[in-house]
């Protein structure tokens, strides 16, 4: 009998973890599919900038009802003549309107590689 409740022990916590992988799973593919998997790793190493956006598209990809909109930027970075970058972001529906072609927005660029820009617009 001690045996069972050992055995019922090991499968919870087997079902446990094969929840908590699947969820992992999940929340790393709508990363790659909204690009914040990459936009995180930029704001992480990333130097402040600013840029205007001069295009944005619906990609077609939406989470919870919230877009993930393409970006055409001109960004303005100390040190750097300005220049264009594309990128995509998961934006709330109700910011759809302050991101418009015009709008100066706050990003973060890979000072490696300043084609990868990310948008720096949320607070923390």
């Amino acid at each position: 009998m001690k045996h069972m409740g050992f055995i019922k022990k090991m499968v919870v916590l087997s079902f446990v973890l094969i929840i908590f992988s699947m969820s992992s799973c999940v929340t790393m593919m709508i990363d790659s599919l909204t690009g914040e998997a990459e936009a995180d790793e930029i704001r992480a190493v990333g130097l402040p900038a600013e840029a205007k956006v001069l295009r944005i598209w619906d990609t077609g990809v939406k989470v919870n009802d919230n877009p993930v909109v393409g970006f055409l930027l001109e960004v303005h970075a100390e040190g750097l003549e300005p220049y264009e970058a594309e990128t995509k972001a998961l934006i709330s529906i109700i910011m759809i309107p302050q991101i418009q072609p015009g709008a100066i927005l706050k990003v973060k660029y890979d000072p490696q590689d300043p084609s990868r820009v990310a948008l720096d617009i949320w607070e923390e």
